[in-house]
């Protein structure tokens, strides 16, 4: 069913189920290993809404899978500035692939903002933070 909705010509008026499709369906190619045809569809998506925080979270989750982390860290920091810096998963996805292209200082940046938000996440302060620390350690 998804299929034959993204086949169909795009209606403004049914913009958020449209986006929700392309979503769900770019979701369903990543579980295939299908990373190119779910690229197309987060891009697709973001033509009609430039800031769909979720289709930018889940293009950094393709590029994050092929081991693109600079790339990946670039789409998750937009997500995390279209949520206002509100969800501490985005967060924490943010801090991590800023670890992964050693860009030690803004995964520090980044993990602090969600500890000061989101006080309950201990789990950012283990993965991100404590590495990112001795990574800038001579």
């Amino acid at each position: 069913m998804l299929k034959r909705v993204v086949k169909m010509p795009f209606a403004h008026d049914q913009s958020e189920a449209f986006e929700s499709a392309y979503l769900a369906l770019a979701a369903h190619y990543i579980d295939k290993a299908k990373f190119d045809l779910a690229q197309d569809l987060c891009k697709r998506c973001l033509v009609h809404n430039k800031s769909s925080a979720r289709a930018h979270e889940t293009l950094g989750a393709i590029l994050e899978r092929e081991c693109a982390y600079k790339d990946a860290a670039g789409h998750y920091e937009k997500a995390w500035q279209f949520t206002y810096m509100g969800s501490p998963s985005t967060g924490y996805l943010l801090a991590f692939n800023y670890l992964k292209a050693k860009r030690f200082v803004e995964a520090i940046d980044v993990a602090n903002e969600v500890l000061k938000r989101f006080p309950s996440y201990p789990r950012i302060k283990q993965d991100v933070l404590d590495v990112a620390i001795t990574s800038l350690k001579p």
